[in-house]
């Protein structure tokens, strides 16, 4: 039986009443993107979870983050994490759709990791595949909920499978003039191709966009110097 909390350096992430628990790859995304964001940006995370992503970018930032999750049960346990934080403060879950959720202002830095694959391995529990696939929320719905809520010099940042990253970068400048600046290309070992993408966008198309990789696990199994380096301020025995 897994556990029911998954413990940091600084803060305690429970996960009983989440479908989606914390993974490795969405701690890559909020470490990344809490060393890129500028600290007092007001920052709205998608989806939010158990709250990993915002207490992950509160542990390094400044400014208010706000986070805004569908499920119910997932809301309560999301607030309760980021209540027993050391940042409640700058911290506001709402409940609801951010389809059609109206925030009081527009955003610096949205971060997201959203549902899935859109009809691939599609899980037994629906619980499960309304976190994992896209049957609520759609990537192009994403990106016209990220249009409407981001300011004009804002960016957002997003996790998804590797295969869908050249998609939706292209949706992303064909519909909303969203352009590429930054990438991370995951793979678990040396051994293995890439399995996601962490993809940064702005409104400006820059003359070179660099591509970063990341491989978690060297070939004997321990974690790279590179996973070290990006993880050792969050994870509790690194």
């Amino acid at each position: 039986m897994p556990n029911t909390y998954f413990q940091f350096k600084q803060f305690t992430i429970h996960q009983d009443q989440c479908a989606m628990k914390v993974c490795t790859d969405a701690c890559i995304l909020g470490a990344w993107f809490a060393q890129k964001t500028p600290a007092w940006s007001q920052v709205l995370d998608i989806g939010s979870g158990t709250g990993l992503l915002m207490l992950m970018m509160a542990q390094k930032h400044k400014g208010e983050i706000r986070g805004i999750e569908l499920d119910l049960a997932a809301y309560r346990q999301l607030k309760d994490n980021i209540g027993q934080s050391p940042w409640r403060g700058m911290l506001k879950a709402f409940p609801g759709d951010v389809r059609s959720y109206s925030f009081p202002a527009r955003f610096d830095f949205i971060i997201t990791n959203p549902p899935f694959f859109e009809g691939d391995l599609p899980s037994a529990s629906e619980t499960a595949n309304l976190a994992r696939h896209s049957k609520e929320l759609t990537l192009s719905e994403l990106l016209t909920v990220i249009d409407t809520n981001l300011t004009a010099e804002g960016a957002f940042g997003i996790l998804l499978p590797y295969h869908r990253s050249s998609w939706f970068t292209e949706q992303a400048a064909a519909r909303h003039g969203f352009f590429l600046r930054e990438s991370l290309l995951i793979r678990q070992t040396p051994r293995h191709d890439y399995f996601r993408s962490i993809l940064y966008f702005s409104r400006h198309r820059e003359a070179s966009v660099p591509t970063t990789e990341l491989t978690i696990q060297d070939s004997e199994g321990c974690y790279t110097a590179d996973f070290v380096d990006l993880m050792k301020d969050y994870y509790l025995y690194l």
